[in-house]
């Protein structure tokens, strides 16, 4: 399942940065481990079949290019804007790849994105994170949920 789940939030990261932003070079490696100075972070959570949440990561330059080819303005820092127009990317990946999961009869909703600072609070049954490279900068994804009882 693990693989199934990292395999899903890449294919759907490909595809809506490829739809919103007409990005198509994208390589991804799994990570333990992601560093940046500066970021913005932004978790989903997810509720039904499976349930904790995804954290995405995204680098303030990232965000900044991302919303800079969204809304065809220039931004230098992290505003209120910016920080929802990121929260809608992150929606509609975790969206994507919760209506690809429904095709194997996992059924998931996803909670409104809020910004976070990511932290361990317990252990989750399924964890594992990626890097996403793209051509605007990195995104990192982490990935725990447990599975309902």
């Amino acid at each position: 399942m693990i693989d199934k789940l990292y395999r899903a939030f890449v294919n759907a990261t490909h595809n809506v940065f490829n739809l919103m932003l007409s990005i198509t070079e994208i390589s991804d490696h799994p990570t333990e481990d992601f560093k940046c100075d500066d970021e913005v972070d932004i978790a989903v959570g997810i509720v039904g079949d499976l349930y904790g949440e995804v954290i995405y990561r995204f680098p303030v330059s990232t965000s900044l290019n991302m919303v800079n080819i969204m809304s065809g303005m220039q931004f230098n820092t992290v505003d209120v804007f910016v920080i929802s127009a990121v929260s809608e990317i992150a929606n509609i990946i975790s969206g994507n790849v919760l209506t690809a999961l429904s095709d194997s009869n996992v059924k998931c909703d996803i909670l409104p994105p809020v910004q976070c600072k990511p932290y361990e609070d317990k252990e989750y049954e399924m964890k594992t994170s990626c890097c996403i490279s793209t051509t605007i900068g990195d995104i990192c994804l982490v990935i725990k949920l447990n599975r309902a009882s």
